[in-house]
């Protein structure tokens, strides 16, 4: 079996946080070989039930800005759509038509012409900062500007425009709610934090802090930035997902287009770089998360096999104890034969037994091949 029939994240288990467009990642990642671990962090108030939008659009239509910023496309059409369900749609896309609306890139762009709109600028890179010096270098002095909000910070962007002199009023379009079922967060966070997680994907800023307060009140909060320090690749799907993160010391992998398919290309290049490939008896070995390639065939290994693979692949051809396996052998207690049913299950998994040698009375170490040496004529 190759990568062409497995997937290239065959072997590895990736973490979604998302709770819209979840199922597209999901199927993403499922695509490409990846077990995946659904833990929403937040959820969503749907947009009609949202007072704070109703008294935003009709402030809106009441007194008419001088600029509109729509950040997102989703964002701006659920809007509109939520206005029309108030009965204050044609009002609110009359004010539209007489602003100068600024759209954040493409995307954005197609949602409002789609609403029978149509922009008066929009930026290449897709970036609030650019929207930003475009703003400041008009001037903002005494202008009235609605801002489009996501339900994620736009560090910076609001303070900003009223140091400039702008009055700044926010259109939270939807927002963010912790889980009403805090269950499957708790076991993406169990999940991470003993490392069977190979990464843990963000979609949103709040997301984030949305995790880290779980873990402050589960009282587990530096076990988890320890493992995303040092364990478990913590990819965002852009910079501003990645600011709560990064405020943490955790080094975070971006794609450079902000989208679901590039973020899940990222992870394809990214997990398979991380495995350890080793040739062993003749054979190339590559561990992965939960499972190992053995001459390109994936070859699923429980979770005690797969700990006592780990231990010896880090101490390749070194004869490891049975005492050391026991250690890291999950929940394995004092009685080494443990040990011995893991291997056993271990090498029955490989499928390639000779893999692993036994060293009588001293344990166990991986059948590592010599490195080959060029000969010298002289």
């Amino acid at each position: 079996m190759d990568e062409q029939e497995h997937g290239p994240l065959a072997g590895f288990t990736v973490g979604v946080t998302a709770a819209r467009r979840a199922d597209e990642l999901i199927a993403l990642l499922r695509r490409r070989g990846a077990a995946v671990v659904h833990g929403p962090a937040l959820r969503i108030v749907p947009l009609a039930d949202d007072t704070e939008l109703l008294a935003a659009t009709k402030e809106l239509i009441g007194h008419a800005p001088d600029i509109v910023v729509a950040t997102t496309a989703i964002g701006f059409r659920g809007w509109v759509e939520a206005a029309e369900g108030w009965g204050y749609g044609e009002e609110l896309l009359r004010v539209l038509r007489d602003v100068e609306l600024l759209a954040r890139g493409p995307k954005v762009k197609g949602a409002v012409r789609a609403a029978g709109l149509t922009e008066s600028w929009s930026p290449s890179s897709e970036s609030m900062a650019e929207v930003l010096d475009r703003l400041l270098g008009e001037g903002v002095a005494g202008r009235r500007i609605a801002l489009q909000l996501h339900g994620e910070p736009l560090p910076g962007f609001v303070e900003a425009l009223t140091a400039g002199g702008a009055e700044v009023v926010g259109v939270p379009v939807y927002r963010w709610m912790p889980p009403e079922d805090i269950g499957p967060l708790d076991r993406l966070l169990d999940a991470t934090l003993s490392r069977t997680l190979d990464a843990v994907t963000f979609t949103s800023a709040p997301a984030a802090a949305s995790l880290f307060s779980r873990a402050e009140e589960r009282g587990v909060r530096d076990e988890l930035l320890a493992a995303l320090r040092h364990d478990v690749l913590a990819v965002c799907v852009g910079p501003v997902t990645a600011l709560p993160l990064q405020a943490e010391g955790i080094d975070t992998y971006q794609p450079e287009r902000f989208r679901l398919g590039p973020l899940v290309q990222l992870l394809c290049r990214e997990l398979p770089g991380r495995s350890r490939i080793l040739p062993v008896a003749g054979h190339r070995v590559e561990v992965r998360g939960h499972a190992v390639l053995v001459d390109g065939a994936l070859r699923p290994v429980p979770p005690a096999g797969m700990a006592l693979l780990g231990l010896l692949a880090r101490r390749p051809g070194w004869v490891v104890s049975r005492a050391d396996l026991l250690k890291a052998l999950p929940g394995a207690g004092r009685d080494e034969h443990a040990v011995e049913t893991a291997m056993a299950r271990l090498r029955t998994a490989l499928g390639t037994p000779k893999l692993i040698q036994t060293v009588v009375k001293r344990g166990y170490r991986l059948a590592l091949d010599p490195p080959s040496e060029e000969k010298y004529d002289g």
